[in-house]
């Protein structure tokens, strides 16, 4: 009898098992099934929307570009609801309609092209602008100001030909907005350049593009002065958002628009041919080498406008916007994905984190989009009243760790996270829809039919795929670490970047499931887990080997931030002469006011990570360096290495015949690179 039982459930274990399994991922299975129709409800509504503009009249505003209509639609239909809040500055959506609309006819008289409402077509210069002119006591034509600012032996730039590509160099600002707007609207492509550039990272941008004409803030006028004569070299129209340029021969652009019409523009004149045009660059923020000028195409601006009905927000939201708008997650997620759904944007030129609650609850803010390090610095902030009884109740973004997740939710929940990823360039995107804590994103297979995308199995030594005996790429397992990659397709396209071709080398991968497939290589690594759900890994150049073993920066940090006396945490790869690979070295930020615990730190990394994962050296700095998207800097930090006659920061390395982390003196640098001290 016993045998019998026993027997029975040897026979029954396998089902057992095939049922955990499938219960690992069937619970999963509503909410995924609710996101996919809300993604295919978001896709059929752009359809329409983008069937009823190429219907539309010409002649219309709603016959131009996704971006024309879509403005001149909400103008029509939410003319008075607010768009947009900047400081004490406030603009309903017919306002922005207006302000827009100024904007493109005096980026149209830059192109030869005048025309007023039922009038004809003429040259820059005549017509309603000429008694708009005199009435303002101002006969100097918009591509007239550009003369000093781009002389060519002596004479006045050629008028902009359509489809040219301006440059705007500004801070998030209203300005910023109605310029971007306007060239959609003139048929002419916008380059947003970050704002720190200056000398030759701002000179290869502008070359990269194209740019024929080139928009700045006077703040930045000071600082770009040794790069005037070399902007004037190029050719191009150089124009100001404001009065204070006089001096510099630099039109004001600002006072140009005001003179102008506020009236409709033709849609016909930014209705693209195909809606795969390149209609804007975005310069990817790359760690290594000079930035790149990805081509956004009018079918990703599309998209865009999705974004937040993606998220799950509404039309009576309030959004809270502090990120720079050169960047994708600020102008393609924040301002489209704003403008999808028509909701209201609280727009700041500069992140506060001393402000930021004071704000929500001025403003009614109900959604907050987050980048990089941003929740960090809340929740390292001290406690404020008006961080209580605030209105938000979705905070969406990327780069959120999971500890500082849960202390964020922690602390000023109750309040939903949607962590997403994406890259500007990139033809994949993923929503963590669940709030599972540190995930990205779901990979079931609901979702990964309406957005295809795969992890296969990667070398870190080799930098490539790891390919079977047929030359084609394997799938990860779970919990594998694998490279992230999606199909190219109509749907899913891969522009590439403005300049020769060579830049996009190493971004398309051929062959990987089938002869002639090709596949965008987004050079992330993710992990996705037995339930489905994906977590960041690394980057393919940030994980680094040691001791024939591969570390993961992300996996160290998460750690180290685990112990309470540190407040941020950077983990990259340093070269150790006489060594092959990297060693791990840390760059930590004290939380106040902690002292740095050295014996309590070596104990923690030595219980938590193998051997080979534990930092090899520690930096102890006032503040990690960002970028301007607040990501951190790993390449330049790895570049500045350990030596301690160059860098001024207190430095310690493991001793592991001590069993330490001791002071890293000029004796014991010396004793490394002789080989004395193992490390």
């Amino acid at each position: 009898m016993a045998a019998l039982l026993l027997l029975s459930l040897l026979l029954l274990l396998p089902l057992l098992l095939l049922k955990l399994h499938l219960w690992s991922q069937l619970r999963w299975f509503a909410a995924d099934l609710a996101f996919t129709v809300r993604a295919l409800r978001c896709k059929r509504a752009l359809r329409a929307r983008a069937l009823a503009a190429a219907a539309a009249d010409p002649e219309g505003p709603e016959g131009g570009c996704s971006l024309a209509w879509r403005l001149a639609q909400l103008a029509r239909q939410r003319p008075a609801h607010t768009f947009l809040i900047h400081g004490a500055r406030r603009f309903s959506y017919a306002e922005a309609e207006r302000e827009s609309n100024q904007a493109a006819r005096a980026f149209l008289r830059a192109r030869g092209w005048d025309r007023g409402p039922g009038g004809g077509a003429g040259s820059a210069g005549g017509g309603e602008r000429g008694a708009a002119d005199a009435a303002a006591g101002n006969s100097t034509t918009l591509a007239e100001c550009g003369r000093d600012g781009a002389a060519r032996g002596g004479g006045a730039t050629a008028p902009l030909a359509p489809g040219a590509t301006v440059a705007l160099l500004l801070p998030a600002s209203p300005e910023f907005l109605w310029l971007w707007f306007g060239l959609a609207k003139a048929g002419l492509r916008a380059a947003f350049v970050p704002t720190a550039l200056r000398r030759g990272p701002l000179l290869h941008c502008l070359r990269s593009c194209g740019a024929r004409a080139l928009v700045l803030a006077p703040e930045f006028l000071e600082s770009l002065e040794p790069d005037l004569p070399a902007l004037r070299a190029m050719g191009l129209h150089l124009w100001a958002v404001g009065p204070e340029t006089q001096a510099t021969g630099i039109g004001d652009l600002l006072a140009q628009a005001s003179a102008e019409v506020d009236g409709p523009v033709p849609g016909y004149l930014s209705a693209p041919q195909s809606i795969m045009d390149t209609c804007l660059y975005i310069f990817t923020s790359g760690t290594t080498g000079l930035p790149k000028a990805a081509r956004i195409s009018h079918l990703k601006i599309l998209q865009c406008q999705g974004f937040y009905q993606l998220c799950g927000v509404h039309q009576d939201d309030v959004i809270y916007l502090t990120l720079p708008l050169y960047h994708m997650s600020g102008s393609l997620l924040g301002i489209v994905g704003c403008l999808g759904i028509g909701a209201t944007v609280v727009l700041k030129s500069k992140f506060s984190a001393g402000q930021f609650w004071e704000d929500c609850q001025q403003h009614g803010v109900t959604v907050f989009q987050y980048i990089g390090e941003l929740c960090r610095y809340l929740v390292n902030q001290p406690p404020n009243k008006a961080e209580h009884g605030h209105k938000i109740r979705l905070a969406v973004g990327s780069g959120l760790r999971a500890d500082t997740w849960e202390r964020f939710v922690r602390r000023f929940g109750p309040l939903q996270v949607l962590e997403t990823y994406g890259l500007t360039e990139g033809n994949v995107a993923t929503f963590n829809y669940t709030g599972q804590r540190g995930a990205v994103g779901r990979a079931s297979w609901l979702y990964k039919h309406i957005f295809p995308f795969s992890l296969i199995r990667y070398d870190v030594t080799t930098g490539e795929p790891i390919r079977d005996a047929q030359g084609h790429c394997m799938a990860t397992s779970p919990g594998e670490p694998g490279l992230l990659v999606a199909p190219v397709s109509q749907q899913s396209p891969f522009l590439g970047y403005a300049g020769v071709p060579e830049l996009a080398q190493g971004k398309l991968l051929k062959d990987v499931f089938r002869p002639g497939d090709v596949f965008f290589n987004t050079g992330d690594l993710l992990v996705c887990d037995d339930q489905g759900f994906l977590r960041f890994h690394d980057r393919t150049g940030d994980t680094f080997r040691w001791k024939g073993e591969n570390v993961a920066t992300t996996e160290v940090a998460e750690v180290l931030e685990a112990l309470d006396f540190l407040q941020e945490v950077n983990v990259y790869g340093v070269t150790v002469p006489g060594h092959e690979g990297r060693a791990g070295m840390a760059a930590l930020v004290l939380r106040p006011p902690n002292s740095l615990d050295l014996v309590q730190l070596y104990a923690h990394i030595s219980e938590n990570l193998p051997p080979y994962s534990r930092p090899r050296f520690l930096r102890l700095q006032e503040s990690l360096a960002t970028t301007e998207t607040f990501k951190q800097q790993k390449v330049r930090m790895a570049n500045e290495g350990f030596d301690p006659s160059a860098l001024s920061d207190p430095l310690y390395v493991l001793d592991q015949a001590e069993g330490a982390y001791l002071p890293l003196t000029p004796a014991r640098y010396s004793a490394l690179l002789a080989g004395d001290l193992r490390v």
